[in-house]
């Protein structure tokens, strides 16, 4: 690799010279930095970034720690930050914990090594260890999709309770009042949150809520298949079924399948996320919809307020779900 002295000799010129030029510390002829361009082009010289950034006490880079970067949603929500990092001037160094708390503390102390400017962060479950290393170093931090106790801290989240009730709400509404929910994992808070909204939901339309209709999943596809096996394999299988992510439901519809049923016509089915994916199953997926843009704009712009201002109040964004009505859920009739 081509040296600073090197692209100097190149040029005619001073090593602080095309330091000048490189930083725009200081102003240089503009015909005295076109010779230094030529001149780093001729050789193929690259600045040192890390040796700048150390000077200038940023990397202008960001680290994001997900769950499980194969459920399409984190995938999908990924992008979404990704594309608004990018707007700002910053990279992103993707992190997947893969939902083990060993990993994400290992991840966590790597990218405080690698000096990242701030980290966005959706916990593997709500215990908060890493979370709280993260804020004894002074690292920027938001917390997407968790809530963690009483640490003073950026949050952005859904109503997931309000996602949950409009889902218990949809199918009370069309006549079904033998329902099952295939919840997700338990240290989760969304999973809870989802669950308690449903239920609150069949309550207000004098649903009783049987706990043999309640299955716990793991928020992919497989769990959800084996949790809809368990359901449809009872004496009174429910006519309806609550996925508490669209990934469950997905396994939910080839339970359906293989027990010969068919969605909707013997089964109402509905999940939550709106992944692509779920527009494209067949019958395509009702819905709760997160609003994935919105989260992550909204969590890269508390990350760079909080790089900006350290010392500033936190903030907590609470974005509201939709209901998406597509073809996998029809009024019930006896």
């Amino acid at each position: 690799m081509a040296t600073i002295r090197e692209v100097a000799q190149r040029a005619g010129v001073s090593p602080t010279t095309v330091s000048h030029v490189i930083n725009q510390t200081r102003y240089v002829s503009e015909e005295v930095t076109v010779r230094v361009h030529m001149a780093m082009q001729e050789l193929g010289y690259r600045p040192n970034a890390l040796a700048r950034s150390l000077r200038c006490g940023e990397t202008k880079t960001i680290g994001l720690i997900l769950p499980d970067s194969s459920n399409p949603y984190f995938a999908e929500l990924g992008h979404a930050i990704e594309s608004q990092v990018f707007s700002y001037g910053y990279s992103l160094i993707l992190c997947n914990s893969e939902g083990d708390q060993k990993k994400e503390t290992f991840y966590t102390q790597v990218l405080m090594e690698k000096q990242v400017d701030g980290i966005m962060f959706i916990s593997s479950g709500d215990e908060g260890s890493s979370i709280q290393s993260l804020l004894d170093h002074q690292v920027p931090l938001v917390v997407i999709d968790r809530i963690c106790g009483a640490l003073d801290i950026d949050v952005v989240l859904t109503d997931n309770f309000q996602g949950g009730y409009a889902a218990g709400s949809y199918l009370a509404g069309l006549a079904h009042t033998r329902i099952g929910m295939i919840t997700g994992p338990i240290r989760v808070t969304p999973s809870a949150e989802r669950g308690t909204g449903f239920q609150q939901a069949l309550a207000d339309h004098g649903i009783e809520v049987e706990k043999g209709l309640i299955v716990r999943g793991a928020f992919n596809a497989a769990s959800g298949y084996q949790a809809a096996e368990k359901l449809l394999s009872i004496n009174e299988p429910p006519t309806a079924i609550f996925a508490s992510n669209d990934l469950m439901a997905i396994g939910t519809l080839r339970a359906a399948y293989e027990h010969g049923l068919s969605v909707p016509q013997d089964l109402s089915l509905i999940g939550f996320d709106d992944i692509e994916l779920a527009s494209y199953v067949v019958p395509p997926l009702t819905t709760i919809a997160q609003p994935k843009e919105q989260i992550g704009q909204a969590a890269v712009d508390l990350l760079i307020k909080r790089i900006t201002d350290p010392v500033r109040e936190t903030e907590r964004v609470v974005l509201q779900n939709s209901l998406v009505l597509r073809n996998s859920c029809r009024r019930f009739f006896s």
